[in-house]
């Protein structure tokens, strides 16, 4: 049996999830119809990509009388921090810092997610080391990328 994965899924996949899991289950007409105002997709398109996500196992159908109800197989918060994971697993350790304070410059974030991400940084503060070891090359061998 699979599992959801949510590193496997599209960038328009992501649009209907994103769709999905602000109305926690939608019926495909609503999706179709809140899609459509997003993007100019036709039907037949969202449809497929609705069957995409049901064959991922990242929605599940409920029959409810002559219409099925898509929801969500695995949480937004999971399928996040799944595709961050992946991607900075593809970084060199050294840099992933840099690539952070890049993403902070330009993203919009409100007062009190700057509030908890100054105390994360506090108490990280803490405990990080003076330099973080680059992990391009095998260990013990000249790292001259960083």
């Amino acid at each position: 049996m699979k599992t959801s994965d949510a590193t496997k899924m599209s960038p328009a996949e992501w649009e209907l999830m994103r769709i999905i899991w602000t109305k926690n289950g939608a019926g495909s007409s609503e999706v179709i119809e809140l899609m459509q105002q997003k993007r100019s997709w036709t039907e037949s398109t969202i449809k497929t990509l609705l069957r995409r996500l049901v064959n991922k196992e990242i929605l599940k159908t409920v029959k409810d009388g002559r219409k099925f109800i898509y929801y969500p197989v695995i949480e937004e918060k999971v399928a996040m921090n799944e595709n961050v994971t992946e991607l900075f697993d593809h970084l060199c350790n050294m840099k992933k810092g840099k690539v952070i304070i890049e993403l902070l410059t330009k993203l919009e974030l409100s007062r009190s997610d700057i509030e908890e991400l100054q105390k994360v940084l506090e108490e990280k503060s803490k405990t990080a080391p003076e330099m973080v070891e680059c992990d391009c090359l095998p260990a013990g061998m000249k790292n001259e990328c960083c």
